[in-house]
């Protein structure tokens, strides 16, 4: 059932779990116009071939920061174009300049919303919260930041920081861990919830998985390991070659591949020449959306050794195609992988446990279909439905304040 509303949300791309999100939500509402801004500047990128940095900054580029592919009806994205030289999370300046861009958008565009949601702290969330006071409407502002954001500003907390999360209605944080900490910081713990990531079950199907080998060229007498993330220090790539080093040993009818693109890319590729792992790791480079849902059925484990995350929407898409995971006792992880039958988890950077329980996962005979059934709670649907009950929470709230 459809619900009158009209959102505005605020983000920094519309791609991967926003996307996912807001796809999902706009089943259940009348209208959501998305703003984003895009940084001219990160055009270069296009024009240096080369430079593992540069392959990611392209995913922020005109032509890929927002992926417009099968957009509903009720769906409107649009793209505010600024230019400045230093980046949105350390531009104190960001904040006020795009409030000013924003609210003359809003005002030409006509553009009508009951409540603003904004993603991520800054500059989004600060955002959000301004132009709630000018438009007189409620705000939620749903944290994906991870720990290693949080622990920077611990010594000394930005004011904007502290006086978005005192100010905003209700914020979402990805999860439970966590709460306590944004509270410290300056969240009002009356509005703060947890509500976790989630996956899409319309693109993230399950296919045979011969035919997904097949597809993708893979042999079939061969387990295969997964994991697709960025190649930046916080997801643990480094220890998940280290592990495979020691699994060979005991184990060698395997093959790991990473897909994802990042700064890490040559020292990755290194450390598996040097520990003459060739045959046994492959880096795979970005893995297009298209092939994503091949590579996940062809795979017999999904392994995240991240030092940091608030709650990985790789981990709800393994469970919801009956993919078990292997993820560390990060974030909100241990909070979703809460049985053995579904996965294992291990302490960060730690490369020994990480190969006793890749070993362990290669001989265990899973149970898919009940993998697949406990994931089916964290449908982008289901998240959307949860994240609906707030809104109209601090809607009736506010408006029996007027």
């Amino acid at each position: 059932m459809k619900n009158d509303l009209n959102i505005l949300t605020l983000a920094p791309f519309y791609r991967w779990f926003i996307k996912g999100f807001v796809e999902a939500e706009s089943k259940c509402i009348n209208k959501n116009n998305v703003i984003i801004h895009h940084n001219k500047l990160v055009e270069i990128a296009n024009y240096i071939p080369y430079g593992n940095w540069f392959n990611h900054v392209r995913l922020y580029t005109k032509n890929k920061i927002a992926d417009l592919e099968k957009l509903p009806e009720n769906i409107n994205v649009s793209l505010l174009e600024l230019i400045y030289l230093i980046p949105d999370g350390m531009n104190k300046r960001m904040g006020e300049k795009l409030i000013k861009k924003f609210e003359q958008f809003i005002n030409t565009n006509n553009i009508e919303f009951d409540l603003i949601h904004s993603h991520f702290i800054w500059p989004q969330g600060y955002i959000g919260v301004q132009l709630g006071k000018i438009f007189n409407c409620p705000v939620v502002i749903t944290l994906h930041e991870n720990m290693t954001y949080l622990n920077s500003i611990n010594k000394k907390i930005p004011k904007n920081v502290q006086w978005t999360l005192n100010n905003a209605d209700a914020l979402i944080r990805v999860n439970n861990k966590d709460i306590p900490h944004f509270i410290q910081i300056g969240a009002n713990p009356n509005r703060i919830y947890y509500i976790p990531n989630g996956y899409n079950q319309d693109f993230l199907k399950v296919i045979n998985k011969n035919l997904a080998r097949e597809k993708l060229g893979l042999e079939n007498d061969k387990k295969i390991l997964i994991n697709i993330a960025r190649l930046y220090k916080e997801k643990g790539q480094k220890f998940l070659i280290e592990a495979i080093e020691k699994v060979v040993k005991h184990n060698d009818n395997f093959v790991c591949y990473i897909g994802g693109i990042g700064p890490l890319k040559n020292q990755l590729n290194k450390q598996i020449t040097q520990k003459n792992l060739n045959k046994y790791v492959k880096l795979l480079d970005y893995i297009p959306n298209e092939e994503i849902i091949y590579w996940m059925n062809a795979a017999d484990i999904f392994v995240l050794p991240s030092l940091d995350e608030g709650n990985p929407t790789v981990m709800f898409e393994s469970l919801g195609i009956g993919l078990p995971f292997i993820g560390t006792n990060v974030g909100g992880i241990p909070e979703i992988i809460t049985s053995e039958e579904y996965g294992l988890l291990v302490d960060p950077a730690n490369s020994n446990q990480l190969a006793n329980k890749i070993i362990t996962a290669l001989n265990c005979n899973w149970n898919h279909e009940k993998i697949i059934q406990y994931g089916q709670q964290f449908t982008w649907q289901k998240i959307a439905l949860s994240t609906i009950d707030i809104y109209k929470k601090i809607i009736y709230f506010k408006s029996n304040l007027s």
